[in-house]
């Protein structure tokens, strides 16, 4: 499927299943499973190269089907978002039991994967893993720790998830990433999600009290998980989540060019479109939205090419998304006034969702720090 047709997809599947449900997840506080098996069924393969039967897209197709499925339910965009990241880093270095195993399956649309790899105690520093590796016989690996926020947790088919060696004459700080299938024995989930926003999104704590894998679930090589996360799970993370976050911004701004156009004065019957401070404040936040988004798409092109702008690029986007979204779903409250602070107002659900931008790791101000250090060729990462 060419790009511009997945888009479109998205978008039909977005106005269709998930705009209807997305009040009922938010309130529901509920995993958005319809919305979901629509877009696993028909883009499941968004990101799977097309030899084992996926579409072969990349970055910029994460970031445009983001912002397609982020205008209509956020919970929902950023558990697809967590599907279509996890599908690039098994297709990254996949073998061909890997390929027959999860990517022919998730082209398929019969198979759904998320990411396992924040944990207590680490901050923001998820490329840091506790959770230990170990050999536990021929061909069987064994993994002990806990896992923390994980999206679509329980509904998912497959979890990524990192790792650290351990045993004797291990390496210090050899750092790996495996698959670990969700009927494998001994996981354990923590309670349910109940945030201040995202509130679909099944965020839950995994706990893997030695829990035991075949080798070949190992991604790449022992060691290969700094590779991984800089690689592929930071660039596409940071896609899904800024178009997630376009995505809002969007519908905040036609939110409120919507009740703008329809509203009227009762004394003197003028629409308030009429207003020269209120057509201001919706031009100033049409170009916040525009340039966010042309900041997005040029960062998910340049990250493709592997262009000099690529880091600062894909660190920025992140940033910039998580102030535009707060910020116009802020004015388009001030602009909509009393009707709009309505709980059951969409903008009220917009502003909690949104607020998550600068929460998700890595958080707005290491993504500030991230490009100054790449502008300034210094190293990323410092002790």
């Amino acid at each position: 499927m060419e790009l511009g047709r997945a888009v479109s997809t998205a978008r039909e599947i977005a106005e269709g299943v998930l705009a209807p449900e997305a009040a009922a997840v938010d309130a529901e506080r509920r995993w958005p499973d319809k919305g979901m098996e629509a877009l696993r069924t028909r883009l499941g393969g968004l990101v799977v190269p097309e030899r084992f039967g996926g579409m072969g897209h990349g970055l910029l197709a994460v970031a445009q089907v983001g912002e397609a499925t982020g205008r209509a339910c956020a919970s929902t965009s950023i558990c697809f978002g967590m599907h279509l990241v996890a599908s690039a880093v098994i297709a990254a270095k996949a073998g061909e039991k890997q390929g027959k195993r999860y990517l022919e399956p998730i082209a398929a649309g019969e198979h759904l994967t998320t990411l396992a790899l924040s944990e207590p105690m680490t901050g923001g520093e998820f490329w840091l893993p506790q959770t230990r590796m170990e050999r536990s016989g021929p061909g069987r690996l064994l993994l002990t720790g806990a896992k923390s926020f994980v999206t679509n947790a329980g509904h998912a088919d497959s979890y990524v998830v990192s790792t650290v060696a351990t045993g004797p004459g291990t390496p210090p700080g050899q750092f790996s990433c495996t698959v670990v299938d969700a009927d494998t024995p001994g996981l354990v989930w923590g309670p349910d999600w109940e945030g201040f926003g995202m509130r679909g999104n099944a965020s839950r704590g995994l706990e893997l009290p030695g829990v035991e894998i075949p080798d070949w679930c190992l991604l790449g090589e022992e060691g290969d998980e700094i590779w991984y996360v800089f690689n592929v799970v930071a660039p596409y993370f940071l896609m899904a989540m800024a178009g997630t976050y376009l995505g809002v911004a969007a519908a905040a701004l036609e939110e409120a060019r919507v009740h703008l156009l329809r509203r009227r004065r009762a004394r003197t019957g003028r629409s308030a479109a009429g207003l020269q401070v209120v057509q201001h404040r919706l031009g100033t936040m049409w170009a916040r939205v525009e340039r966010t988004r042309r900041l997005i798409y040029h960062a998910a092109a340049e990250a493709e090419i592997g262009g000099p702008e690529a880091l600062p690029g894909l660190a920025s986007a992140k940033a910039e998304v998580a102030d535009a979204a707060e910020e116009t779903v802020n004015d388009a409250l001030t602009l909509v006034g009393g009707i709009g602070y309505g709980e059951h107002s969409p903008l009220h659900r917009m502003l909690r969702d949104a607020r998550a931008a600068h929460v998700m790791s890595p958080v707005t101000d290491l993504l500030r720090v991230w490009t100054g250090r790449a502008l300034l060729d210094e190293p990323l990462l410092t002790d």
